[in-house]
């Protein structure tokens, strides 16, 4: 059973692990490390660098190529050989590199352990290395140090800790050292301190209740550990593709073999034309453009501020359904910002009398020109940089005398200043603890005794500030006799006024939202802050509104899988939440068949990250663990980034899919050539040579081109699109057959034509025709629309890649020294002039088609 030592007196917590306020003797810290382990994270096996270049191969049009390749030595055609294996270990070595990019994430949680903690053994203080903290041991906190274990509050002396690594909450949280009763959040565990979490304000003596893998940071880190990495929708698509088009290549390529023996072919030729068959078939540069489209896609995100970590990861933004967003940091600003006042009355004397208070009542300081101290406290004090000129003056001018530190119990802060001769207290605090030790109040510039009226108009003002989500600072002031004061003096408050303050959304982040909205993109706030403040911000930037609803993580408890899957769709805020509990929703999502992305910042949100398709953390304010565990992170921390990443990720697919149409549309025409010559018992229209020249040249510099095609304006209009659909849907495969009968009927005119002056001249007609067609078909293949709707000067690289393949083409034609080694046959002016009509003939039929359905969708809109 779970014990739960929040809800245990302090007394009660030693007693369990036989330790006290003098600490352990040595005895017992071997112990208690062998009981409960030592302060260390441990991570799973990782898969060594041979091993993970060796998975690689398993795809099955990569084991195909390698038979081929290895045919071909056989045969001795060792150059089919070479080009084969240089393209497959290029793949496998980009594969490998990426791969071992992403595994940093439990280095970056073991940072942030402190290296030294101090604590108390056999009643002497000293210093440790934070990895020998045992349970039992008793720890010694101040202010500025980073808490190395988890450890149950025993003397609290104002003690404020910044959690927002864990729990996702701006503001430092009071902590106490009384025990707790109910069922409680990490978030809520007030007298409980974790590892990972920094001290900002006072001190404490703390009992080490958990160390490593069991402390929350280390839930964190087991979470991670079991999050697997899950297959982008393009890699599942290829996949799929990739074990269709083997089975389809592989039989045509036995019926060939089986046709050429038939002939009475020699069974090593009838090998070697099926390998070469199998080569032309298999588009081995794919892998090669998808990757090269992923990397230019990454280096235009990465100038629009998101940097991609995995190349794979970017077209999964394409089909992005969900964002779940971190508030902090992400949507917010992160920074307590003062946002109203209330003063008992209008005058200018009423707004100066609060700022005093506002920035002499403060324990911020500025070093090096930066704000230092509890966020709420530098909240105050540039508001009040910003509202008067003269804070610093003012400062040196009423220096504090005197002071009585804020705690948890009483919820005021007071200090004493000597001002207009007169010892005059200032306190602040919260509102229902001011307001019940409060008897004068000003107004219209005097000192009155406070009416019932006042304080209900107070109250309501106060409860109206908290409704909206803002904290509230309530503000009051008294003159004393002497220059001390005490808790005794802390009644007869002079109300001043009330100051309400929140983290306010980021600027950007309503538009951000709107276009989520426009594009087929549900926006989700998941956040450790509270329930009120959270909803306030949703609202404000138009994510949470009558339809849906906001849920904590204890209601998220209450509710079923089965249950969450109904409501999943009404929940558009989740506060007070844990890790697991992001997981859980990132999860449901994903088994409805979305593709999740999840933004985050703190360690809180690493295991979410990495469970998301794609994960994003902010490069500005997030820690080292987000940024690694994320696929994406934005170097500006722009919510609205996002929206640019997903057009980007939406164009890349579509970009690879039309880069893959051409490649196979190209194979298709050679393959229906092919077969067209074998049944018919024609001479070989291409020599392996030619498949080879055409899979390089011709296939590679368009399909490139094409990747680079330039965004429509009308990304963002369409919903994402499904994960699940295939790459090769029926209207694709039907345009791919289309196109590559298309090509491949003009490549046999112009190989009949050859025929006529011989064997050689025919191969070299069809050969010529094929590469010709092909680089021309790269304009087709750019989009959907015709190419005056395009614009043919929109993408130069397409232009750029037609004019360098059609050189080198020539150049085979042209050149003696070329002809012989790529075994070509001179032709005549006649037969070049006829073979380029055969190759531009299907791109002009092509365009004239999309042009004539432009015009009727004008005509029949």
């Amino acid at each position: 059973m779970r014990v739960m030592f929040y809800k245990m007196a302090g007394e009660k917590v030693l007693e369990a692990f036989d330790s006290s306020m003098d600490g352990l003797i040595e005895a017992q810290v071997r112990i208690n490390s062998d009981e409960y382990g030592k302060n260390q994270l441990t991570e799973e096996k990782k898969q060594g660098k041979l091993t993970v270049f060796l998975s690689q191969f398993k795809d099955l049009l990569v084991i195909i190529l390698m038979i081929a390749a290895i045919i071909s030595a056989f045969t001795g055609n060792l150059e089919s050989t070479f080009v084969i294996f240089a393209v497959i270990i290029l793949n496998a070595i980009l594969g490998t590199v990426q791969h071992f990019k992403a595994e940093k994430s439990l280095n970056s949680l073991k940072k942030l352990a402190s290296p030294l903690a101090k604590v108390i053994r056999a009643g002497k203080k000293c210093e440790i290395a934070a990895a020998d903290i045992v349970v039992g041991d008793i720890l010694l906190l101040e202010a500025g140090d980073m808490i190395s274990a988890d450890g149950r509050i025993l003397e609290c002396y104002s003690l404020q800790v910044n959690e927002s690594a864990l729990t996702g909450e701006s503001e430092s949280i009071t902590k106490t050292s009384d025990k707790l009763d109910g069922h409680l959040n990490p978030a809520d565990q007030v007298n409980m301190v974790f590892s990972g979490t920094q001290v900002t304000y006072g001190r404490a003596v703390v009992v080490v209740t958990k160390t490593g893998m069991n402390t929350e940071l280390g839930k964190i880190a087991q979470l991670m550990n079991e999050t697997k990495d899950r297959k982008t929708p393009l890699q599942i698509s290829l996949d799929a593709f990739g074990k269709k088009l083997s089975t389809i290549v592989l039989g045509i390529c036995v019926v060939i073999l089986i046709i050429c023996i038939y002939r009475g072919m020699s069974i090593f030729d009838a090998l070697m034309f099926a390998v070469a068959l199998a080569v032309a078939a298999i588009p081995e540069a794919l892998s090669s453009i998808v990757t090269i489209s992923l990397a230019l896609g990454t280096t235009k995100m990465a100038k629009e501020n998101a940097i991609m970590k995995d190349l794979k990861s970017v077209e999964s933004l394409g089909c992005v359904s969900i964002i779940c967003s971190d508030k902090t940091g992400t949507l917010t600003k992160n920074k307590m910002t003062v946002m109203d006042l209330f003063l008992p009355d209008e005058g200018q004397e009423s707004k100066n009398r609060i700022l005093m208070a506002a920035l002499l009542c403060n324990d911020s300081s500025v070093a090096e020109g930066k704000m230092l101290g509890d966020p709420t406290e530098i909240a105050l004090a540039e508001f009040c940089m910003h509202t008067k000129d003269d804070c610093e003056q003012i400062v040196k001018n009423y220096p504090r005398l005197a002071e009585v530190p804020f705690d948890s119990d009483r919820k005021l802060m007071s200090t004493l200043h000597e001002m207009n001769g007169s010892y005059l207290m200032l306190t602040k605090g919260a509102a229902d603890v001011l307001m019940g030790n409060t008897k004068f109040i000003y107004s219209n510039g005097l000192q009155r005794t406070i009416t019932e009226q006042d304080i209900e108009e107070i109250r309501k003002q106060n409860y109206d500030f908290s409704s909206r989500g803002l904290r509230v600072l309530g503000f009051a002031q008294k003159i004393v006799d002497t220059n001390q004061i005490s808790l005794e003096d802390e009644q007869n408050f002079v109300f001043i006024g009330l100051v309400a303050m929140m983290d306010p959304p980021r600027d950007e982040a309503k538009a951000a939202v709107s276009d989520c909205t426009r594009a087929g993109i549900m926006p989700i706030m998941i956040t450790g802050d509270h329930k009120v403040t959270a909803s306030a911000i949703a609202r404000e930037i138009g994510l949470l509104n009558e339809e849906k609803k906001a849920v904590t993580g204890s209601e998220l408890d209450e509710l079923s899988d089965e249950a969450l899957d109904q409501n999943l769709s009404n929940i558009a805020v989740y506060a007070r939440v844990t890790p697991a509990h992001k997981i859980r929703i990132v999860d449901a999502w994903q088994k409805k068949g979305h593709i999740v992305a999840m933004t985050g910042d703190g360690v809180n949100d690493a295991p979410a990250l990495k469970k998301a398709d794609i994960g994003i953390a902010m490069g500005i304010t997030g820690t080292d663990v987000s940024k690694d565990a994320a696929s994406m992170i934005l170097t500006d921390d722009n919510f609205a980034t996002i929206i640019k990443a997903i057009a980007n990720g939406r164009n890349i697919y579509n970009n690879i899919k039309n880069s893959i149409k051409f490649l196979l549309s190209g194979n298709t025409s050679g393959i229906l050539a092919v077969l067209y010559t074998s049944l018919m018992a024609l001479p070989i229209p291409f020599l392996a040579v030619h498949l080879l020249f055409i899979n390089l040249i011709t296939d590679s510099l368009p399909a490139i081109a094409i990747s680079m095609e330039k965004p429509t304006d009308n990304l963002l209009e369409e919903p994402p699109r499904d994960a699940d659909e295939s790459i090769l849907t029926k209207k694709y495969i039907g345009e791919i057959g289309i196109q590559g009968f298309i090509i491949a009927l003009f490549t046999l005119i112009a190989y009949h034509k050859g025929l006529t002056y011989g064997a050689g001249v025919a191969s070299t007609m069809a050969f010529a025709t094929l590469c010709f067609a092909r680089l021309c078909h790269g304009f087709n293949s750019r989009g959907n629309q015709s190419i005056f709707k395009l614009g043919l000067f929109s993408n130069m690289y397409s232009i750029g890649a037609f004019v360098a393949g059609s050189c080198l083409l020539f150049s085979v034609l042209m050149f003696p020294a070329l002809q012989g080694i790529f075994d070509v046959s001179d032709l005549s002016s006649e037969n070049l002039f006829f073979l380029i009509g055969c190759a531009v003939a299907p791109t002009i039929l092509i365009q004239a088609y999309r042009v004539c359905l432009e015009l009727l969708k004008k005509v029949r809109p």
